[in-house]
């Protein structure tokens, strides 16, 4: 059997949910008993996003394989449970600088390198690649921006070229756009669809099913009227209601039979198949009937955003769902924490989780919030640099080293008990020079670490530069701070915890890259499982 194409793109309007829909739709294919992956293909000129800011880009999110991508790629991992790759994501960037380096090494023969075909052929080269491995059955391919958009018409104009070159029953094509409902004409308005099909056909590209986003149920002559204006069948017109959870558009998806219509096309007898979401269900189940309610604090400098911490608020919702547990998140800003305010702002929460991040901004409210929790007893939990953090903060306030600091933010300091790594001292180029993907890490038997995970040696995802300087470890650890994680090779300090504490963890890693609904991530269950301890011990007091 030939490996299957679908190619989902958008228009009217940026986050409408392209990643949920191609998520969701791999979900049920795969539900079937068919191997897929999802590739995100994305326009802009950055080789990828590891340089941007959170606030561009919502949050970087890192593979096994040490490729920072776009947080659509956590969208795919989380609904598919299964690992993606630095294939699963190619930038505009990366094309470019794959066919000018061919063209400096005289590939092209003297040709005049043009969009197309050499911008195109790279393209289509990139959007077949993982599908000539013979892994998957069905290769879905996000195109990031809206139909119109300048940097988008390269992939656009791929598309059209491999749905005319692939055979009929190996390429589908998925259009999501926007209903609109006009409140004061209390009508849903099919009119920006038109428009945006309508500038998807002028460049060539048919789509085959049109996916509707929409706040109100499309009546039957509404889409009947789409199906006629886009040229396709009235049952290819599919609702996309808002959903209470993202979780839910599986379900929703399977209603409209998105996946039926999907397999017809594709001629594959998996359509005889029930979708198994038997898991699927359980989760949501217990996601929507909690037995407990528990504040959590988020302390971090991009609060602003909620992609910005994308893969930790989805932890918490995997977390507390295995709870059955409802986890309010309070994001709060850590640049206006101060040792006068700190109580106030983290009153009534049941845990405090310091978020990871790079610079000088709000670093000192991070320490200060480490401090509170650290004092008052409530469950801790840091990430990346919230692990530095607690390490600065037990440094300074237990240990007396008054000036400990991290060399990235003070590179004469006294105490720089968070120093930079040494084969990174060297580097001049930011980009995807960091330790980056997936390294393992020995548990210290009897530790909380050990307890957690229920095992003796684990691998989690990075994303750093500096680490706990080991020249300071013996005195925390003489202080009551323990190392209870290393990476196996170097020796590296990956984990600190305080036994002392009722919950006081901090790791080196991003454990949040990791957690699905099927397999939430063990320290984010844990964490949560403490702030209830932590709730219902107060409420007895």
């Amino acid at each position: 059997m030939s490996t299957k194409y679908v190619f989902v793109m958008g228009g009217v309007t940026s986050s409408l949910g392209k990643g949920i829909i191609a998520s969701s739709l791999a979900k049920l294919l795969q539900a079937r008993g068919l191997s897929v992956t999802i590739q995100k293909f994305d326009p802009y000129i950055n080789v990828d996003p590891g340089t941007l800011n959170p606030y561009e880009h919502g949050e970087c999110f890192v593979t096994e394989d040490g490729a920072e991508t776009d947080l659509d790629l956590g969208h795919y991992e989380r609904f598919l449970n299964v690992f993606t790759s630095k294939a699963n994501n190619v930038t505009t960037g990366k094309i470019y600088r794959t066919v000018i380096d061919k063209e400096r090494q005289g590939a092209y023969l003297g040709k005049t390198v043009q969009i197309i075909p050499h911008i195109t052929d790279e393209i289509k080269r990139r959007m077949m690649l993982i599908g000539k491995s013979g892994k998957y059955d069905v290769i879905v391919t996000e195109l990031g921006g809206t139909v119109g958009d300048m940097e988008s018409l390269p992939f656009i104009e791929a598309v059209r070229q491999l749905q005319w070159e692939l055979p009929d029953e190996d390429c589908l094509v998925i259009h999501l756009t926007l209903v609109p409902y006009l409140s004061a004409a209390k009508e849903l308005k099919t009119k920006p669809t038109q428009h945006s099909v309508r500038m998807l056909q002028q460049n060539g590209v048919h789509p085959d099913v049109i996916v509707c986003r929409t706040e109100h149920p499309l009546p039957a002559e509404i889409r009947r009227k789409v199906a006629l204006f886009c040229n396709v069948r009235p049952n290819a017109v599919i609702e996309s209601l808002d959903a209470k959870s993202i979780y839910e558009v599986p379900l929703n998806m399977y209603r409209e039979k998105l996946d039926e219509i999907v397999l017809k096309k594709f001629q594959l007898p998996a359509i005889n198949n029930l979708p198994d979401m038997a898991k699927w269900n359980v989760f949501l189940d217990k996601l929507y009937n909690p037995k407990e309610v528990v504040d959590i604090a988020l302390v971090g400098k991009y609060v602003e955003l909620q992609d910005a911490y994308k893969s930790i608020l989805e932890s918490f919702i995997h977390a507390g769902a295995e709870n059955e547990c409802k986890v309010n998140v309070h994001c709060i800003h850590s640049e206006y924490i101060t040792e006068g305010n700190v109580a106030e702002k983290l009153k009534g929460m049941h845990g405090v989780l310091v978020a990871p991040g790079f610079g000088e901004r709000g670093i000192e409210g991070k320490i200060v919030a480490v401090k509170y929790a650290r004092e008052q007893e409530v469950p801790f939990f840091g990430i990346c640099l919230g692990l530095q953090m607690a390490v600065i903060e037990y440094a300074r306030n237990v240990l007396g080293m008054e000036d400990a600091m991290t060399t990235e933010i003070k590179q004469n300091a006294k105490y720089p008990v968070i120093d930079l790594m040494e084969d990174q001292k060297s580097l001049t180029i930011k980009g995807g020079t960091m330790r980056l993907g997936a390294y393992s890490c020995q548990l210290e038997p009897g530790s909380l670490a050990a307890s957690i995970y229920g095992l003796k040696e684990i691998t989690e995802r990075h994303r750093h530069r500096y680490e706990v300087n080991e020249a300071y470890v013996d005195d925390l650890k003489r202080g009551g701070l323990m190392p209870s994680g290393r990476n196996a090779e170097t020796g590296l300090v990956e984990i600190m915890e305080m036994p002392k504490h009722p919950f006081f963890i901090g790791v080196q890693f991003h454990p949040e890259l990791k957690s699905t609904p099927e397999r939430p991530q063990p320290i984010f269950v844990a964490f949560v499982k403490a702030s209830i301890n932590y709730k219902n011990a107060h409420l007895e007091n």
